[in-house]
């Protein structure tokens, strides 16, 4: 049992914190309080080739595991650009794990590599405002238009709307009634995001306003038939192979900000001194910074061993909902500890605190709440009765 980094990942950590080492807190607050899209930062990690991490080296990616990926996108998070710099790149590192899993020689060769390379961007069509975690449920249809499809409906929560040109899209071709299980009859297609077919409303929100979400309203987008991923009726089986690379990159990232949080709360512990002494000598303050510490450091095992389990081909749809599960909450109780360790000054964003807490809620909603972890590993793990 070996727990130690190869030369090859510690490499990876290594060139990853030096780029984000480029751009400093402040070019984080700018971009959180502009709402302006980190594009310098994308630039940069695209001219490295990092995009294509665990994507086949045939495409133009370097062939690496999600492991590799996780690592890298812990660093990008613990280096202080948070989920605002993890979001600007997330659907590329993965995103399109179904076209290299179902799509066809050409579709890999037409798709892949304009992505990695930065040259299209692309946004994740799923969720909808009437479905919600229950993606059997969803209402977005495809219509037959001779050898192609018309698409009709809403999408919500769409990361990157506002720039992507490509969508990859899950909808309905054909009705619920007529499916004989709840899982058929949705499709997958990656596909253009045609304005004249599609609004894009963006969703003002809490937190990570430099990477924009927002409400898509089809009406009538075409998609040729060589845009339609593997076979008609069979796309929920088709995402499932992206569901859980995401939730453990997305472990990594929040356990990368919750470091994040927790080096900035010691430093903070050092310097501030009251009452003729430095706050950090108070057990009131030490020791939940020591429980911090522990949780991360149990929380990055989990991710990891789910990693491993991933690129080993093994079974690991438990171990990474636990690991988004536990990754999620012991981040966040860092960057809690962090702001009240700040005290008044953790409200103030120059101290950069209050804008990591708003961020660690992300992974504990999305992409599928605590609550649906649990029954997950209650029913599937525990063998208890479904419980939804």
């Amino acid at each position: 049992m070996d727990f130690m980094l190869t030369d090859d990942q510690l490499a990876i950590r290594d060139a990853i914190t030096k780029l984000c080492a480029n751009f400093s807190a402040e070019y984080w607050l700018k971009c959180d309080d502009d709402g302006a899209f980190p594009q310098e930062f994308v630039d940069a990690v695209t001219a490295a080739g990092w995009l294509g991490i665990a994507m086949p080296e045939a495409y133009g990616g370097a062939g690496l595991g999600i492991s590799e990926a996780t690592l890298m996108m812990q660093a990008v998070s613990e280096s202080g650009a948070g989920l605002t710099g993890c979001s600007a790149i997330h659907l590329n590192i993965f995103g399109l794990n179904p076209v290299v899993v179902f799509g066809t020689e050409e579709q890999k060769q037409r798709m892949l590599p304009p992505l990695l390379r930065g040259e299209e961007t692309a946004c994740f069509g799923v969720t909808e405002p009437n479905a919600g975690l229950d993606t059997t449920s969803i209402d977005c249809r495809a219509e037959r238009k001779g050898d192609g499809w018309l698409i009709r409906g809403q999408k919500h929560w769409t990361s990157g709307a506002q720039r992507a040109k490509k969508v990859l899209l899950l909808a309905r071709t054909t009705p619920k009634e007529q499916c004989q299980k709840k899982t058929d009859g949705l499709s997958l297609f990656y596909t253009n995001l045609d304005r004249r077919y599609v609004e894009v409303r963006e969703i003002h929100k809490m937190g990570r306003k430099a990477v924009d979400s927002n409400a898509v309203f089809y009406d009538g987008l075409p998609v040729p038939r060589e845009d339609l991923i593997g076979e008609e009726g069979k796309g929920f089986h088709y995402i499932l192979h992206g569901l859980n690379p995401e939730r453990i990159l997305l472990s990594g990232e929040a356990v990368g900000l919750g470091r994040a949080a927790l080096r900035r709360a010691v430093e903070y512990a050092k310097e501030r001194v009251v009452f003729g002494r430095p706050i950090g000598m108070n057990q009131g303050l030490q020791h939940p910074l020591a429980r911090n510490w522990i949780e991360l450091e149990a929380a990055e095992l989990l991710a990891y061993k789910a990693a491993w389990m991933y690129d080993q081909g093994l079974e690991c749809g438990a171990y990474a909902n636990a690991a988004k599960y536990q990754c999620a909450e012991a981040g966040f109780r860092a960057c809690e500890q962090a702001v009240l360790t700040h005290g008044g000054m953790g409200y103030a964003k120059e101290y950069h605190v209050e804008r990591y807490l708003r961020e660690i809620m992300i992974p504990r909603i999305a992409p599928v709440s605590r609550e649906m972890i649990l029954n997950f590993i209650g029913e599937k793990v525990l063998g208890l009765a479904r419980s939804f």
